[in-house]
């Protein structure tokens, strides 16, 4: 395993994204969150629910468009590719209000509840 991708499993929209990930033979696993499991990789809860964490194996941990670069990156190409370019300036910095904003609105995407909706401020 080259990493773990940890979804919101109460949200419709990340559930939908995450087996259309789990589908792409990714090195990387795409597992649902829990509050134990955050507390046991020391990763802060409300930020997990904001903004997609990736843990690599070292136990680094990425948030959001990143963390989507990171797994797509242990995928076969052409997912690799994009991955890589989400992880790398210039489209990095092109991706991160893309992912803030795909975050905030989630519970109106394809999939997406009221469930769905962002706790708390918007990132």
């Amino acid at each position: 395993m080259t990493g773990r991708l940890l979804y919101d499993p109460d949200c419709g929209f990340c559930t939908r994204c995450a087996g259309w990930l789990e589908g792409r033979g990714l090195r990387a696993s795409v597992e649902p969150m829990t509050p134990e499991l955050l507390q046991a990789l020391g990763i802060d809860e409300e930020r997990a629910l904001r903004e997609i964490p990736f843990v690599a194996d070292d136990g680094t941990v990425t948030h959001g468009a990143a963390a989507i670069g990171r797994v797509l990156a242990t995928g076969p190409q052409p997912l690799r590719t994009v991955g890589l370019l989400l992880c790398h300036a210039p489209v990095r910095w092109l991706a991160n209000p893309v992912y803030r904003w795909v975050a905030t609105h989630r519970h109106e995407l394809p999939g997406g509840t009221a469930a769905c909706r962002m706790p708390g401020p918007r990132p």
